[in-house]
């Protein structure tokens, strides 16, 4: 690596002297005429794409005056979207920094490897004991845990990981339906929740593990609201001989600010996506263990063996040319994340959260768990009498955005009884505790709203439900008072990554 910095910053001064040269003999030829294209190609959206510039406009204005409560989504920082939207757009760079498949790559490789710099720094990671790609091109983690599993297992070898109505994600498989490649191409298993306590049931995970005996055990999930005993799956891991991948896309922002526990110091390999509460770009990366594993009994060191399979797997394995411009806004996300303002911010979120479930809780609502350790709660509706789709319906009507999602004893993904909420993206506002107070009184609110129409609609499915949502003039009436308060109450509050006075639509 330090070879490779070496010969990339060698090379920083040429392209100085090029530019003095081709400025000299622009001034020779300033009245050489251009093909028409090259003024279209400098005109700004406004002119080339006034339609596109106004859908835009029209989602800062809902940025603006709504409420976002998805727990996998935030407001990215106006430098992070300066860099994704700069020239490193433009160019292809099949490979790695020194050893590409193509030329002109010496200001990408600086760039890729100062982000995989900073990618261990963030996470305090040595480097001569983990190494990570952030290359992985990945709005989210189906990708990039597909390439672990591609790298380290045989097809059709095991996986085991959190039952997805227990709060898992697709990426980790599906023991019935076959809805994800994973679930395709390798045999898997869930672990669950203990429904008394909506905690996970190590206990069990340890004795279906002794039955099933996985090949790799994933410790993640997209909808629980409590810490992993990383120690715990350690050790039922190590008793099967088992890869452990941690999967900690939602909450790596808070594990590099340090303030919740942190995965690295058990697993084997880490996935992350990279816009959830780590506020970076759409991406993902990959760290994994390097360097010696253990002793064996013949007195012989044994190295750990992920590097060059992974990278395999991420190219030329799964995809093509990495987005460079993503890599870049994400180098400069991870300088963000080693600041105190970043880790006085992932407090914030935690402070957040637990204010939230407390006022949700107070309000008779039913969390999984009965709380919130991390960024997110989720809400049980059933002791409410409605399901998380009806829900999310009229809450999007007022401008709060939430998702639906299937709690412990769904029978149904499609009708789930819970709604997931988090902090990330309204804590990156300004939001506070007292804020998340006022959230929750919006929220039931809502949920009040939705409880009214149900009792008025004529059928059972959510087409009727929306249907008389629609059609009932004192509901429209009840739904137009709630966004008023609910847009008056965030559009206090900053815009990120644009101005108020620059929008459109800032009325």
């Amino acid at each position: 690596m330090a070879m490779a910095l070496r010969r990339l910053t060698s090379t920083i001064n040429k392209p100085t002297s090029l530019y003095r040269l081709s400025s000299s003999l622009s001034a020779q030829h300033t009245h050489k005429s251009h093909p028409d294209w090259i003024k279209q190609l400098n005109d700004p959206l406004g002119v080339v794409d006034p339609e596109i510039e106004d859908i835009i406009e029209l989602e800062k204005a809902r940025q603006w005056k709504g409420l976002e409560l998805i727990p996998s989504e935030n407001f990215t920082s106006l430098s992070v979207m300066q860099a994704v939207g700069s020239v490193m757009t433009n160019k292809y760079s099949e490979g790695y920094p020194g050893a590409r498949y193509y030329g002109g790559n010496e200001y990408i490789d600086m760039a890729e490897t100062l982000c995989q710099k900073r990618a261990l720094e963030t996470f305090g990671l040595d480097p001569t004991q983990w190494g990570g790609f952030s290359t992985s091109v990945s709005g989210q983690l189906k990708p990039s845990n597909f390439q672990v599993y591609t790298a380290l297992l045989k097809p059709h070898e095991r996986i085991m990981a959190l039952d997805l109505p227990h709060g898992g994600h697709l990426s980790h498989g599906t023991d019935t339906k076959k809805i994800s490649a994973v679930s395709i191409f390798f045999e898997t298993m869930p672990y669950r929740l203990d429904e008394s306590t909506g905690y996970i049931d190590y206990d069990q995970m340890e004795k279906s593990a002794a039955l099933f005996r996985p090949k790799l055990i994933v410790a993640g999930a997209s909808a629980y609201a409590r810490l992993y005993d990383y120690a715990r799956i350690r050790k039922v891991c190590d008793k099967q001989k088992a890869v452990m991948l941690a999967d900690m896309a939602h909450i790596s922002g808070l594990v590099a600010a340090g303030v919740i526990p942190s995965p690295f110091d058990y697993a084997d390999v880490v996935t992350t996506t990279t816009h959830k509460s780590l506020r970076g770009p759409r991406g993902a990366m990959i760290f994994f263990r390097k360097g010696l594993k253990e002793i064996n009994k013949k007195g012989q060191e044994v190295l750990y063996d992920y590097e060059d399979k992974i990278n395999q797997a991420v190219f030329p394995g799964l995809q093509g040319g990495p987005h460079n411009h993503t890599i870049t806004g994400l180098a400069v996300a991870l300088k963000q994340a080693m600041t105190p303002e970043f880790k006085n911010y992932q407090k914030q979120v935690l402070s957040n959260s637990s204010t939230f479930a407390q006022s949700l809780l107070e309000k008779g609502y039913d969390l999984v768990s009965g709380g919130t350790e991390n960024h997110l709660v989720l809400v049980n509706l059933r002791n409410k009498g409605i399901d998380g789709s009806r829900v999310e319906k009229v809450l999007e009507s007022v401008h709060i955005a939430a998702n639906k999602n299937t709690v412990p004893g769904d029978v149904s993904a499609m009708v789930p009884g819970g709604i997931r909420m988090g902090t990330p993206a309204l804590t990156s506002r300004g939001f506070v505790e007292d804020d998340f107070k006022k959230v929750a009184e919006y929220f039931d609110a809502a949920v009040k709203i939705a409880l009214q129409i149900k009792e008025n609609s004529k059928g059972t499915k959510l087409k009727d439900f929306v249907e008389a949502m629609e059609s009932d003039s004192q509901v429209q009436s009840q739904i137009a008072d709630l966004r008023h308060d609910v847009e008056g109450y965030a559009k206090q509050f900053p815009t990120i990554g644009f101005e108020i006075e620059t929008m459109k639509y800032n009325k």
